[in-house]
């Protein structure tokens, strides 16, 4: 419950006093955003694993003339063990005004953030299950995504008719770029109301159920109200949209809004996208479950960068471009992350595969829905042709989102193609129910999910190797222990006895490696279980002879080595000679100003 309060007068005094102070801060020159807030995750301080964001009312104003903000958050938060002070993060380019706790304005003295790590010291220590509301107001220039969506920040652009068209892409650097949170993913605020304030006549849709918009004075308020939003995927939209609406009508006998928010004159190709939305809900609803946040929406906003998963505000920067596969992969992509990032949550950066690998093996799972089996392998195949198998897929421990993405320090994109080819290899190991029982566990923590029975959960890959073997009755550990917890894929080391095939599976530190494997001997179908990991076929003279002729296992091919390389080197020839035409053309240019200058 709320603790000791000052006076209202005071309050209201000091508010407007931090008021002017932070419109003054926003023409200070900013400081160099720190390391501390350019990461997310890693180990939490033990004051932010003990409590817990029950309700945060955060209220931003959007400057675009000067690229700055304007924030007033009110955040409530329970105490799930004895607390003397409270640990936030904030950008410390964003400088506080004021701060209050329950209502009583906080003496300076009481708080610091010279690294964007909030340290507040409470006035009276707080006991397990109390809460307390902590004000702060703030503003400041937000730091700028210098490539968005992979570098986090504000994006600030202007649309081809001149209005600003503004968003936000944080997941790689955190929610703390523009409001004070616990910047880690088991940090996910109960409820979010979210004002957004903006020049007239732009628009900003947001998370959850819009509640109303306010004009006054040539500025438009806009507020939503959001349930568990994921931390870095309550998101600022802001820009010159039309609204697309329509209803989805469920498989489960239910229906719930659908809303797409284009820039206006590109009506047409935002219709046809906007087509997309039914066929692709029905999918994920068949394949694994209830859409988690029918209650609100399923949303999507056009955003001058590529794309992010933003609970029920997705963001797509796409372009509306035409694919091959008949349909666009970016927003089934994010689509994917409503189930695996935002219903299902990692609980460490280090599971981050759970939301990458399971929603990249969408998409191939989508094109087997729409078309077969040749666009599904396709899909899977160009996937693999990617993989670097330098680092593991899964460290187990404690990690930074940065140090999982980064391919020099980690498994970066092998944690999307990896995962999906990993997740492809088990499908066909334990069979289609098996598999979708399995991720529906892991998924809404039952394997019968339907409207109303389940809620937001976190989960760790452990978690989702339980849920294998809950289902399957049998201990797949060795299967994860090597796709996950290993760099190196198995190899299937192959040599000749006679008029016999003999088969090995080769894996790091000689892990045990029972995966059966089928052969194609002539014309007949020959299935190895290699349950010692090795295994022996009659061949004789038959051809042909194909090895795992169906695709279905991940393993070590040299094939796609050698392509790598070639690829490689390919690349590297073509970008030193673009970097060597533009070092002389810079250099002519230089010549030709010196030349101009003599004249």
């Amino acid at each position: 419950m709320p603790r000791s309060t000052l006076a209202a007068a005071s309050a209201v005094c000091l508010l407007a006093l931090g008021a002017g102070q932070a419109l003054a801060q926003t023409k200070a020159p900013a400081k160099k955003t720190t390391a501390l807030t350019l990461s997310t995750g890693g180990v939490a301080p033990a004051e932010q694993r003990d409590m817990s964001l029950e309700h945060v009312d955060l209220r931003i104003k959007v400057i675009p003339e000067r690229k700055a903000i304007e924030g007033d958050a009110t955040l409530t938060i329970l105490a799930r063990a004895p607390l003397t002070r409270l640990i936030l993060d904030l950008d410390r380019d964003l400088p506080i005004s004021l701060l209050t706790i329950d209502g009583a304005p906080l003496a300076a003295s009481a708080w610091s953030n010279p690294e964007g790590r909030l340290s507040i010291t409470l006035p009276m220590p707080l006991a397990k299950g109390e809460q307390v509301k902590v004000r702060i107001q703030y503003a400041g220039v937000p730091h700028e995504a210098k490539r968005p969506p992979w570098d986090g920040g504000f994006v600030w652009k202007k649309t081809k008719t001149g209005e600003p068209w503004i968003a936000t892409a944080v997941q790689g650097d955190g929610c703390d770029l523009f409001w004070p949170c616990i910047d880690q993913p088991t940090g996910e605020p109960k409820l979010v109301d979210l004002h957004i304030v903006v020049p007239a006549p732009l628009v900003a849709p947001a998370n959850g159920v819009f509640v109303g918009m306010e004009e006054k004075d040539g500025w438009r308020t806009y507020s939503w109200r959001a349930k568990n939003p994921n931390t870095y995927a309550i998101a600022l939209d802001i820009g010159p949209y039309v609204e697309l609406s329509d209803t989805y009508n469920s498989r489960y006998g239910d229906s719930f809004p659908i809303r797409f928010w284009h820039l206006k004159g590109r009506e047409t190709e935002a219709k046809a996208l906007f087509a997309e939305f039914g066929p692709m809900l029905d999918f994920y609803e068949a394949m694994i479950g209830p859409y988690p946040f029918r209650d609100e929406k399923m949303g999507v906003v056009e955003t001058p960068h590529l794309g992010m998963e933003h609970q029920t505000i997705n963001a797509y920067g796409n372009e509306y471009a035409k694919d091959v596969y008949g349909y666009d992969w970016l927003l089934h992509h994010e689509l994917a992350h409503e189930w695996f990032g935002n219903q299902l949550t990692n609980v460490d950066w280090d599971d981050m595969w759970l939301h990458e690998g399971l929603g990249t093996y969408m998409q191939p799972l989508y094109s087997q829905w729409l078309h077969g089996d040749m666009e599904y392998m396709a899909r899977l195949n160009t996937q693999r042709a990617t993989l670097q198998n330098k680092f593991p897929v899964v460290a187990g421990k404690s990690m930074a989102e940065d140090q999982v993405y980064d391919p020099k320090v980690g498994p970066g994109n092998d944690i999307y193609y990896k995962g999906s080819n990993a997740l492809h290899t088990l499908r066909s190991l334990i069979g289609d129910e098996a598999f979708f029982k399995a991720i529906r566990l892991v998924v809404y923590g039952r394997t019968d999910p339907k409207p109303g029975n389940f809620a937001p959960r976190y989960a760790n890959t452990r978690d989702f190797i339980r849920a294998v073997n809950d289902v399957t009755g049998q201990d797949y550990g060795w299967f994860f222990d090597v796709y996950l917890y290993e760099a190196s894929p198995p190899e299937l080391m192959e040599s000749r006895e006679g008029d016999d095939l003999m088969l090995r599976w080769k894996t790091p530190k000689d892990k045990p490696f029972p995966m059966p494997v089928e052969v194609k001997v002539g014309g007949r179908m020959v299935a190895l279980p290699m349950a010692d990991g090795s295994g022996r076929v009659r061949i004789g003279t038959a051809a042909p002879v194909i090895v795992d002729p169906a695709s279905k296992i991940l393993r070590r091919q040299p094939h796609i080595e050698a392509y790598q390389v070639w690829k490689k080197a390919k690349d590297d020839a073509a970008k030193a000679e673009a970097d060597a035409k533009k070092k002389a053309e810079e250099a002519a240019r230089a010549k030709a100003k010196a030349k101009a200058r003599k004249r």
